[in-house]
């Protein structure tokens, strides 16, 4: 996708209604500090539009990037942050379940996971979760550049081990660095939307087989 417009419409607080956008939704979620707004920054082109919190787990709402005013990506608040209270973590998990099952729009979640780390509970709770409410989440494992080549295709596997994962599950390692797996996140969310060109584009088989996905190649 050529990006030529980007905002935050709108930002959506525990007592607010999930709006209507009227446009498909591609939701984000993942753990305090595991890269998502560097993720959402990336695949918008901008450096700093989406922002972290200066103090994990804080942030507390659901944010609505316009993505040249055809499609919405969801920024979800992070989870499993240590220090969250009880409290706190009760109204992430309201406010996120209230999207869940209001939005008309939604059409695929993305979880990210930190691709130097095993899953944790927290991240098997979450698949759980999602899989409940009907959706199938794409994994994106991020800071992909932090790993060597070498470690790659075994990392991955141990993302899709941890995760209980079918074979069809999707797995795209992630950089926000390197943009590693950039384009192959915005050419499935122009699937899951319907927002192909016309023309056709290349597959994920057929990046995977230039070699751009080194965890097929090991089987992963």
């Amino acid at each position: 996708m050529v990006i030529k417009k980007v905002s935050l419409d709108i930002v959506c607080g525990v007592t607010s209604k999930i709006p209507e956008t009227g446009r498909p939704e591609i939701a984000f979620a993942g753990k305090s500090n595991v890269g998502k707004s560097s993720l959402i920054n990336a695949l918008m082109n901008r450096k700093s539009l989406a922002r972290t919190s200066s103090q994990p787990g804080k942030t507390q709402t659901i944010n609505f990037y316009n993505i040249n005013d055809l499609i919405y990506l969801v920024d979800l608040p992070g989870y499993g942050y240590a220090r969250a209270s009880v409290s706190e973590k009760e109204k992430w998990g309201r406010m996120v379940e209230k999207y869940f099952r209001v939005s008309k729009e939604l059409k695929a979640v993305f979880l990210l996971i930190d691709i130097r780390h095993d899953p944790s509970a927290n991240d098997r709770q979450m698949v759980e979760w999602m899989v409940y409410h009907g959706y199938r989440p794409v994994i994106i494992a991020t800071k992909a550049d932090k790993l060597k080549r070498s470690q790659l295709a075994k990392n991955l596997r141990a993302v899709r081990q941890g995760l209980g994962m079918k074979s069809e599950d999707i797995v795209i390692p992630f950089s926000a660095v390197t943009k590693q797996g950039r384009e192959e996140i915005w050419r499935l969310a122009d699937e899951l939307t319907g927002m192909e060109k016309a023309d056709p584009v290349k597959s994920i088989e057929e990046e995977t087989s230039h070699g751009n996905r080194e965890s097929t190649e090991a089987g992963v």
